[in-house]
């Protein structure tokens, strides 16, 4: 969180949000771009040259190919899963065929071949098999490829999901256009042994400050899902605009939620609306976590109703950029009634684990009404089955199981990072989301024309090359259960501005929580990195060219 913004920013907001940015190079130089998508070079991409990168990599053999007569055939163990005698019901079948069904969907419009999906058994094609694999855990992925098949095997579906997102890098980048393109269809002979480092991989968008309709968060989590990331936080209310339907406290969304930062009109998803993108993640083995920022970051709350503010008067509807101006009225016991109805109804909506309940930045808080606040929202999210998310100043009252999401930086004070540290040293779990390495929405330099500077420039390096298990001193690494990066919404309003900054840092993130430590290099990175290029431009996918990329021409 942390915006720390400028009096201008209102207006710079709205004409960014206007803007046309630059288009990629592909479409400025056709020429480079058919090289770059005509495969060629014919041979097959070494197995770990993938983003992430895998936990282990053996090259051997001929490489495969996929001919118009390969079929995906699907397998499903029945023996008891992992020893403790629980059969496999199914659910669990239908799973493997879903994720064969969104790999044929992947494949067929660039190759051109009908890849079959079959449940018979034979030696050839792709083969997708659920069971078994005891030390891949649950997102973990065995990818064994041999001249005449290749074999994807995994504990859980999610693991096979995962793994098919490594078997689309592998193919050469045109097979994400979406008409028929010249083979061949190569994969690189070996085995890949892969699993996450971090249970909690996350990307956070803002559709507060702009809204983003549901098929923009379709979009955005079809690019997460390429690079392995698992979690979607939601940042789904603060001071410039509520975003989802409570039906006890309807003025939430359709007063509340009719501003955005500019003056424009905002926007907010039904309950229909929000099951839809629960739905399209989980389908993607991601969990959505929703986020209601509290009790600070409230105003389009107290704008929409009067006997939420201690003084009993509605404020107006705010458009600005400026923070730490708001906050929910503590001693007012009407405000723990708004806030068990806004969780109970949030958390019928979201199977996931996990409501973030924001707690930063509450400058019109005193600390004994922030302590007391906190005190008795947490348990409120656990009345409710769900475990609780704060941004780390939470950390001054957490429960037991909330978890803290670090946004500090480099001029984070020591008192503040001291907090934190105590908190995890007794047990709290972190996510780690330092402002200056994962904020997505910082400028990469000073000529991006997207993006803010308060935690100083992001480039590429940058947002990579940092270590989650080293970043806080006094922090065990026992205590970080993950990363994330987040894009809030100031200078952005289309998926166009939204890819501009996430493109290319988002996969360095990705592969810090992801891949083993001692895979983290920079100068094996951005050649892997310079590869998702094309497969970008393919995609649709505006991306910012950084000059630390050795891009291909």
């Amino acid at each position: 969180m942390g915006r720390r913004l400028g009096p201008l920013l209102v207006l710079c907001a709205s004409l960014l949000a206007t803007t046309t940015l630059p288009a990629t190079p592909a479409t400025a130089d056709p020429e480079a771009s058919d090289a770059a998508t005509a495969h060629s070079d014919r041979r097959a991409r070494p197995l770990d040259q993938v983003i992430p990168a895998p936990a282990s990599v053996r090259e051997k053999g001929r490489p495969y190919t996929i001919t118009p007569r390969t079929v995906i055939r699907v397998h499903e163990e029945r023996a008891p899963d992992h020893g403790r005698g629980r059969q496999r019901g199914p659910g669990a079948a239908k799973d493997v065929r879903q994720v064969a069904e969104h790999l044929a969907e992947l494949l067929r419009p660039a190759t051109g071949y009908r890849l079959p999906i079959t449940t018979r058994p034979g030696r050839d094609g792709i083969q997708l098999r659920l069971g078994g694999h005891r030390g891949l855990g649950a997102e973990g992925y065995r990818l064994d490829v041999r001249e005449r098949a290749v074999r994807l095997g995994a504990r859980e579906p999610a693991g096979l999901f995962h793994g098919i997102q490594t078997l689309r890098q592998l193919l050469p980048a045109a097979v994400e256009a979406r008409d028929r393109q010249p083979g061949p269809w190569r994969i690189a002979g070996g085995t890949i042994t892969d699993t996450p480092r971090y249970a909690y991989r996350g990307a956070m968008l803002d559709v507060s400050r702009h809204f983003f309709p549901v098929p923009a968060v379709k979009r955005y989590i079809d690019q997460l899902a390429l690079y392995k990331i698992n979690t979607l936080h939601l940042h789904l209310s603060d001071d410039q605009g509520w975003r989802i339907a409570i039906d006890s406290w309807p003025r939430l969304a359709t007063y509340g939620g009719g501003t955005e930062v500019g003056g424009g009109p905002g926007g907010h998803y039904t309950k229909a609306d929000y099951r839809e993108i629960v739905r399209y993640a989980a389908a993607r083995h991601l969990t959505v976590v929703p986020e209601i920022d509290m009790p600070g970051h409230t105003n389009a709350a107290l704008a929409s109703y009067a006997e939420l503010n201690c003084d009993g008067i509605a404020p107006p509807r705010y458009t600005g950029t400026e923070v730490g101006f708001s906050s929910l009225c503590v001693p007012l016991e009407r405000t723990y009634d708004f806030v068990d109805d806004v969780i109970r109804e949030l958390a019928a909506l979201t199977p996931g684990p996990y409501i973030h309940i924001g707690g930063d930045e509450a400058h019109s808080t005193s600390h004994e009404d922030y302590v007391t606040f906190m005190r008795r929202v947490q348990p409120v999210v656990a009345k409710y089955g769900k475990k609780a998310i704060g941004w780390h100043q939470i950390t001054a009252a957490p429960a037991r199981g909330t978890v803290a999401q670090y946004w500090g930086y480099d001029r984070t004070g020591p008192q503040e990072r001291a907090q934190v540290a105590e908190a995890a040293q007794r047990g709290t779990k972190l996510v780690l989301s330092p402002a200056d390495r994962a904020y997505l929405d910082m400028k990469y330099d000073k000529d991006t024309p997207l993006g803010l500077s308060w935690a100083g420039y992001v480039s590429t390096r940058r947002a990579y090359d940092w270590d989650p298990a080293d970043y806080l001193s006094g922090v065990p690494e026992r205590a970080v259960l993950g990363v994330e990066a987040p894009l809030w919404s100031e200078t952005i309003a289309t998926s166009a501005q939204l890819e501009y900054l996430a493109f290319p840092r988002l996969p360095g993130v990705a592969e810090l929580g992801w891949s083993p430590a001692a895979t983290h290099d920079w100068d094996g990175y951005r050649e892997r990195l310079a590869q998702q290029g094309p497969r970008w431009e393919l995609m649709g996918v505006n991306h910012y060219r950084s000059p630390q990329v050795p891009w291909p021409r």
